[in-house]
This record gives structure tokens, C-alpha cells and sequence, in this order.
């Protein structure tokens, strides 16, 4: 079915699903005369019913590249900016001990693992290489435009 007449149908369908439950599962008073409760099980149920038709049937869309080019993962020898302070760590979690705090604007380069949103990374600091975690919370791309 084409996206254009997908809405339209599950919203029919929604109503007609709604409309044969509210016979089946609600007093008949409720419907002898409108009133305020009936319209409301109607509402609710079209939606519920008819959104849960269209998110399950409507077709899969593309993410935009600009959304997936944001939510990459670290890629092995993808060089990163540090935001601010930042606790370069021996092990992933805020209570593993700390190796270095690395300043704001200091790059990084990714290694390629990482467990959750804690990235192992490696830094230069003081004539030396260290290699250890950083939450990737205070990371952003080196090529990315600062605000």
C-alpha cells in the first residue's frame, strides 16, 4: 500500500477496531445518547489503535546522513576534540582510577572499542602516550564546527 493511503487506512481501521471493542468491553448506556465519555473512548482508542497499526506497518525510512553521520561510532584513528576537563581513566566507569586530566580542546584518537558510552581512547600529555577511557559524553568530532 502506498505511504499516501497507509494513514487514512490504519485511522479507518483504528475507529473500527475501537468501535467493535467498545461494544464488546463497555456498558451499553454509554452509547444509548453522545456524551462526553463515549467521544473520548472513540478518540483514544482511533488513536491508539490506528497508531499502532501505521508505526507497525509503515515502511522503514532512511536515517538522514547528516543524523547518522552524528551517531557514529568511535572509528579506529578517528581523531576527537575534548569539550571540556576531561578524566582520561585506566578501565570504563567513573570508578576506575584516573590517568590524566586532559583540557578542554585536547585531541584524542579513538582505538575502535568501547563498552556503552565510555570510548578507549589514546592522548599525547607531557611527551607521553597514554592510552586509556574517556566518557565519549565530552568528546566531538575534530572536523566538527564549534558553536
Amino acid at each position: 500500500m502506498s505511504g499516501a493511503l497507509l494513514l487514512p487506512a490504519c485511522a479507518a481501521a483504528g475507529l473500527l477496531l475501537t468501535l467493535v471493542l467498545a461494544a464488546r468491553c463497555t456498558p451499553g448506556a454509554w452509547w444509548r445518547r453522545p456524551n462526553a465519555r463515549a467521544l473520548g473512548v472513540l478518540v483514544l482508542g482511533t488513536s491508539l489503535i490506528g497508531g499502532a497499526l501505521w508505526a507497525w506497518l509503515a515502511p522503514a525510512r532512511p536515517m538522514p546522513p547528516q543524523l547518522a553521520a552524528s551517531l557514529e561510532l568511535p572509528l579506529a584513528g578517528r581523531s576527537y576534540r575534548v569539550a571540556d576537563a576531561l578524566n582520561l581513566r585506566a578501565a570504563h566507569g567513573t570508578g576506575a582510577r584516573r590517568m590524566l586530566v586532559l583540557p578542554a580542546g585536547a585531541i584524542v584518537e579513538a582505538t575502535g572499542r568501547r563498552d556503552g558510552d565510555w570510548w578507549q581512547v589514546t592522548a599525547q600529555a607531557d611527551g607521553r602516550r597514554y592510552e586509556g577511557w574517556a566518557s565519549s559524553l565530552w568528546l566531538r568530532r575534530a572536523d566538527e564546527r564549534r558553536p
